[in-house]
């Protein structure tokens, strides 16, 4: 996907870059894969903001993925490309032998008309699922199972892929876009093939109100509040909390540098983290 320039003559086209869209080959959505998503402005159900930064933005429905792809009885064709408007990744309109219609995430360089397949007996291709077990290694794949038949949680963005380098017994080692190498049982289900808008990381809205569209709230720093609204404010001038250079904090008090990732049953899985390197 190449980034769409403007002539800079104004300030906003100076620095403005959007997505070129060329991949699209669909604008209208399913209806029968569309949900009402409910806009909560950032509040918990009684009315207390418990996510800050959120509010207003365009109108949207919700898109239904398969994240499972466990339709193995038939193979699909690719009907269309679209934009989805809660994901950075584009969506693929499948269509099974039966009727059955799907979005998936779309991979890169998948195209209108392809055949796709899921299941143990698919061949290793670009946009089909199948076991770890059945994937050669040093294969980029995403959309990776973390639990058998729970759908897949790694590598949905765009632009992101995991790699899978080994197999130990049971559990394939897969390297993660951090650096990570983590164990995955080898019935789990991935996805061939990276991610496309690969792109998207390089978008500048050029202007605040395109980051109003997305739904998002100006950010105030906590330098700039007062000493009750935030533990860095205060202080004649600019200043580093309260104007002595201590050390800097979040809204509700918590040192800044902490590590705040606490123990997980799932840390055995973990075979080298990604800060392994930097000797931590």
């Amino acid at each position: 996907m190449a980034l769409k320039t403007f002539r800079p003559i104004t300030p906003v086209n100076r620095y403005k870059t959007t997505p070129g869209f060329e991949e699209i080959t669909k604008s209208t959505p399913e209806k029968s894969l569309l949900l009402v998503r409910k806009r909560s402005g950032g509040r918990n159900n009684q009315g207390i903001i418990t996510m800050r930064h959120i509010g207003g933005g365009h109108k949207k429905k919700y898109r239904i993925i398969d994240f499972k792809r466990n339709k193995q009885d038939c193979t699909a064709v690719v009907v269309g490309i679209e934009y989805d408007p809660n994901r950075s990744a584009r969506i693929a309109l499948l269509k099974y032998a039966d009727g059955t219609l799907t979005y998936i995430l779309a991979p890169q360089g998948l195209a209108v008309g392809a055949t796709l397949a899921n299941g143990p007996k698919a061949a290793p291709d670009l946009g089909n699922a199948l076991p770890l077990r059945n994937i050669p290694l040093g294969t980029s794949i995403h959309n990776v199972e973390l639990v058998i038949g729970r759908g897949g949680r790694i590598a949905r963005a765009a632009g992101q892929s995991v790699t899978l380098n080994n197999r130990e017994g049971d559990y394939a080692l897969v390297k993660m876009p951090s650096g990570e190498i983590r164990k995955i049982h080898s019935d789990c289900t991935a996805t061939i093939g990276v991610i496309g808008n690969s792109e998207h990381m390089n978008v500048v809205s050029g202007k605040a109100g395109r980051t109003r569209w997305l739904g998002v709230r100006p950010t105030v720093r906590g330098m700039c509040m007062n000493p009750i609204d935030h533990p860095n404010g205060g202080g004649e001038g600019r200043s580093k909390s309260g104007g002595g250079r201590k050390h800097l904090k979040g809204p509700w008090g918590q040192l800044k540098g902490q590590k705040t990732r606490k123990w997980s049953h799932t840390d055995q899985l973990i075979v080298q983290r990604r800060n392994a390197k930097k000797g931590k």
